[in-house]
């Protein structure tokens, strides 16, 4: 039976043992803790430091939360459970430390030694850091050595560590005399952890697995990234895993992420699932994906059964969306980029599953697909997302059913699925294209692209809806119905740094923001509006009619062309 040890132990017992040396292990979670959470600790431990209207009492006690840990080979104690209240406390103790360099007074001398037994292990007359984290970035762990050791950052610091290192720099400094040597004094003192001592690393990652059915938030890749941890390990392979590891971290960063899952790390997961499920031909009631990869008794379990194939798939599928959120030209024709750039803002990210397991089914032994097929397939599907949306259709549960078509690597065609025109035209003129519907932004990107001379966009280029003809003077002039004003032929997608400047002023004037004639300012990149301030004096109600039935006769011809009408 698997035993823990526990003694609650006070910030200056626990921290300042000399035998003491904490290891965050490559099968942890990152640090992730931000402003909100430090300043959360701060307010709370000088609540209770200097309570309001009463003396300190010295036998009261701050409970700062356990800690699950393990004695390795090393003899350091790996951190399973707690790593961001301990690293926290640590960045906490250094900023006051620093901040006694400077003072002599003995007051303040007494205190920052105790502080340094908390830091550092002085072994032969050299001094060495008392927390090391093999889970952390390269660039971020030598942030963190920079901090512990010399107590500075530099203007490119960006990591958690530097942010919240001067987020306790900048309240200390803030602090009273009265309150500068008493309140690291009280943290040292009156602040307690529980450290629970696991026998060894079998249990630690066992706790480490089932923490998150005792009530805390470990997600989903987290319990992934120990199991394949475990796996790796038993055949030796640790070290080619937190590479891999690490690469496949730094590739899903630059991911865009709007799914419902907990991170892009864990929607990767989800992505592969639908493969896998498509694959096997599965339909029905979708199994959770933490089921799916590890219990014994899934069909998959692929954590344990397959871990090596899987982890490369995830690998190779996490490059695939890391090269489309780069626009990445020499993998994608500007084309595809382009399709890719309008299907980034369709209202549900199903999408995102359909692309995946057309890639998967699809890519060549180098990962490359076919631009022509690539291209008309995500025609296809932007072109049936859109229209069922305009419909109010169900469109889930007919892309999830397509999905075996895909992977299976025919075309699909939506044949049960088809669009009659005549009720899709209708519908766009009725449609209550709104600023707040998602469905409205997918259309005016969409429209936006079809211009030919439409250049390509960043993806993190940010774009407001821009009322062509102005709300403001709307309701300053009264010459306009309402519903033209916020029919789509009145609407565009614009920077937001020139949407806020050109909003409220007449076409007139919105001409000079959107051909970058104003002092200082540079022009749009959407081509059809520069094109309109070249080309009109003005832009009036019978204009908001005109373009409404373009845009409206154009995904017509879109959706025909796509071959997804009856």
């Amino acid at each position: 039976m698997s035993m823990l040890n526990a003694e609650q132990k006070t910030i200056e017992l626990f921290m300042g043992d000399k035998r003491v040396v904490f290891l965050i292990p490559d099968y942890q979670r990152p640090y992730v803790w931000g402003e909100e959470e430090c300043t959360q600790l701060w307010d709370d431990i000088f609540s209770f430091a200097f309570p309001d209207e009463a003396e300190f009492n010295e036998d009261d006690d701050y409970f700062l939360g356990s800690l699950v840990l393990f004695r390795n080979e090393d003899c350091k104690l790996e951190v399973i459970d707690g790593q961001q209240r301990l690293i926290t406390i640590t960045l906490l103790l250094r900023a006051f430390h620093k901040f006694y360099e400077s003072i002599t007074s003995q007051c303040f001398h007494d205190v920052k030694r105790d502080i340094e037994k908390c830091l550092w292990k002085v072994s032969k007359g050299v001094s060495q850091l008392k927390i090391h984290s093999e889970v952390a970035t390269d660039d971020d762990i030598k942030e963190f050595e920079q901090i512990m050791h010399a107590g500075i950052t530099t203007k490119h610091s960006h990591s958690l560590y530097a942010q919240n290192y001067i987020l306790f720099q900048n309240k200390i400094s803030d602090l009273d005399n009265s309150h500068l040597s008493s309140f690291p004094a009280r943290i040292l003192a009156n602040c307690s952890m529980l450290p629970l001592m696991a026998e060894g690393q079998n249990t630690a990652l066992r706790i480490f697995s089932t923490l998150n059915d005792r009530g805390k938030p470990l997600s989903d890749s987290d319990i992934f990234k120990a199991k394949l941890y475990k796996a790796y390990s038993a055949d030796n392979r640790k070290e080619d895993f937190m590479s891999q590891w690490k690469n496949f971290e730094a590739m899903c960063s630059v991911i865009p992420f709007s799914g419902k899952t907990t991170s892009i790390i864990d929607d990767m997961f989800n992505r592969y699932m639908y493969y896998i499920r498509a694959r096997e031909e599965i339909t029905g009631t979708k199994q959770g994906i933490r089921d799916f990869y590890t219990r014994d008794d899934s069909k998959f379990s692929l954590l344990r059964r397959d871990y090596y194939k899987t982890f490369c798939d995830l690998q190779v599928l996490a490059e695939f969306w890391k090269d489309i959120a780069i626009q990445d030209q020499e993998r994608f024709s500007c084309r595809v980029l382009k399709q890719l750039y309008v299907m980034s803002y369709i209202p549900t990210n199903t999408w995102t599953f359909v692309v995946s397991v057309y890639f998967m089914a699809n890519r060549d032994a180098r990962g490359k697909l076919n631009e022509q097929k690539f291209y008309v397939f995500l025609q296809k599907v932007t072109g049936f997302i859109l229209a069922s949306s305009i419909l109010q259709k169900s469109q889930k549960y007919i892309l999830e059913s397509e999905l075996i078509t895909i992977a299976q690597g025919a075309d699909i065609k939506f044949s049960n699925y088809l669009f009659d025109v005549d009720e899709l035209r209708t519908k766009m003129h009725s449609f209550d294209f709104s600023d707040n519907k998602k469905i409205t932004r997918a259309m005016v990107a969409w429209y936006m692209f079809q211009d030919m001379e439409q250049k390509l966009l960043a993806m993190d280029l940010c774009l407001n809806i821009e009322h062509i003809y102005p709300k403001a003077r709307a309701k300053r002039e009264t010459l306009i119905d309402i519903n033209s004003l916020e029919a789509i032929g009145n609407k565009s997608l614009l920077e937001r740094t020139i949407n806020i400047r050109a909003s409220d002023f007449r076409f007139q004037d919105k001409k000079k923001y959107y051909l970058g004639k104003v002092s200082g300012k540079t022009e749009t990149k959407v081509h059809e509006l520069r094109e309109l301030a070249e080309t009109h004096n003005d832009f009036t109600e019978q204009d908001i009619k005109t373009r409404t039935i373009v845009i409206i006769d154009s995904f017509i011809s879109f959706v025909k062309d796509c071959d997804l009408t009856k």
